[in-house]
């Protein structure tokens, strides 16, 4: 009997909220954060076991025309998530700039120059067909530096430290560090010349007019819209085309429309409940319902028989995660040692910064489609994300075991009451 494309693109989505939400309740119940397990069902459901054990049942299920409607659907979630990042993003009440500034610039500055020195050394295993050496380097080694601010949010909730300032000094830092990790990503893809826009110089220009534009106009009007506009349906409608609207506009610049969507969150005022309402009502259908599909796209894209087919695409994936690991855990622990944190409070940082989570996935699949990691750099990256994210919170159990963390340390409170 021949199955309409809309009947199997709903099982497909069926299956994948299904497998993803189980798998994240199974992790839940293990001490992980539940997207971990979110982004495990979607590599269950791609080549790597449900590609092995059924692959006749994983082509039809996931045909070319449901991958297509899943594609939109997920990336309609990612310009929503990426919007609720940028709202996200607080650099207005730090108070010790110097100490989130030397985490910012050890967290990330380390893992990146380590990240060159590896993708050097593997750019012709790792590298897209015919990326620019270059943008391949870059790329590879922000993919490194990242810190995912969701998932890191989420293990300190689980922690019970949210609300310290260990875990105010990680959120802050992440979030700028967000904010720096697209900044330099829009820089990359500009500079390689990858995305279709026009010349370099003028995407640039064009970029930073937006970016000035946005910080100066759309931000104050958008202030006075929030105050005068009482009604929450009709300011959802106006963030929500605001953010899509952004998307679009970057997308035609040559760049990347999530990098539009994230920047359109930056100019959102905060402290507005009407703001906090609609992020939360954003937030629970994109994380339940759109996220998951685009994990699943993940794991379709992702075949960890890649590695298992070749030893020594083993050793550089342990290679990477070493470096990766280290590099974050010394570079931001280290540099908040040397800024002021008392040393057990610098070790945890170090631990806790290293989550990369599902922001690393996302700009690991932009590097997929424009070419810059073939399908093996693109596992590796995917695989360090969920190993780094996985041993966030148990480590970070283990640091805490001896020592209570603070409730409110004053020598290194970084955010005003």
């Amino acid at each position: 009997m021949a199955v309409e494309p809309i009947t199997r693109f709903l099982l497909a989505v069926g299956a994948i909220l299904l497998v993803s939400h189980f798998c994240g309740e199974v992790l839940r119940r293990l001490g992980q954060p539940p997207v971990l397990g979110e982004i495990v069902g979607g590599l269950l459901l791609g080549p790597s076991v449900l590609g092995l054990i059924w692959p006749a049942g994983g082509a039809w299920l996931f045909s070319p025309e449901v991958l297509s409607s899943l594609d939109k659907a997920a990336q309609l979630g990612l310009v929503v998530f990426m919007f609720l990042l940028g709202c996200e993003l607080r650099t207005d009440r730090i108070e010790r700039k110097s100490l989130v500034g030397a985490v910012v610039l050890g967290g990330m500055g380390l893992p990146f120059a380590a990240g060159i020195g590896v993708a050097f050394a593997a750019s012709s295993v790792l590298a897209g067909d015919g990326a620019p050496k270059a943008g391949f380097v870059l790329f590879f080694a922000l993919a490194l530096a990242i810190t995912a601010l969701p998932v890191l949010a989420r293990i300190l909730v689980d922690l019970k430290i949210e609300r310290t300032g260990l875990g105010a000094l990680s959120l802050t830092s992440a979030a700028i560090g967000d904010g720096v990790a697209w900044l330099t990503l829009t820089l990359i893809l500009v500079g390689t010349g990858l995305t279709g826009g026009g010349s370099i110089v003028t995407t640039a220009i064009l970029a930073v007019v937006l970016v000035v534009v946005t910080h100066l106009v759309v931000r104050r009007v958008l202030a006075k819209l929030v105050t005068r506009i009482e009604s929450d349906k009709v300011m959802t409608v106006l963030l929500l085309v605001g953010a899509i609207g952004f998307a679009v506009l970057t997308q035609m610049l040559g760049l990347h429309a999530l990098l539009g969507a994230f920047l359109f969150g930056t100019a959102v005022p905060r402290d507005s409940p009407v703001v906090e309402r609609i992020s939360e009502q954003l937030r629970g259908f994109t994380v339940v319902v759109l996220l998951p599909l685009f994990f699943a796209l993940v794991g379709l894209s992702t075949s960890i028989g890649l590695l298992g087919s070749d030893l020594s695409h083993w050793l550089l994936f342990l290679g990477v995660l070493v470096v990766a690991q280290l590099t974050k855990f010394i570079g931001a622990g280290g540099a908040a040692r040397l800024a002021g944190l008392p040393g057990r409070q610098a070790f945890q940082l170090g631990a806790l910064m290293n989550c990369r989570g599902v922001t690393e996935l996302v700009i690991a699949t932009i590097g997929l489609k424009y070419g810059l990691v073939n399908q093996l750099g693109f596992t590796i990256l995917v695989l360090v994300a969920v190993v780094t994210t996985a041993v966030t919170g148990p480590l970070m159990r283990l640091l805490m075991r001896r020592e209570k963390v603070p409730a409110k340390p004053e020598v290194f409170e970084i955010v005003g009451n």
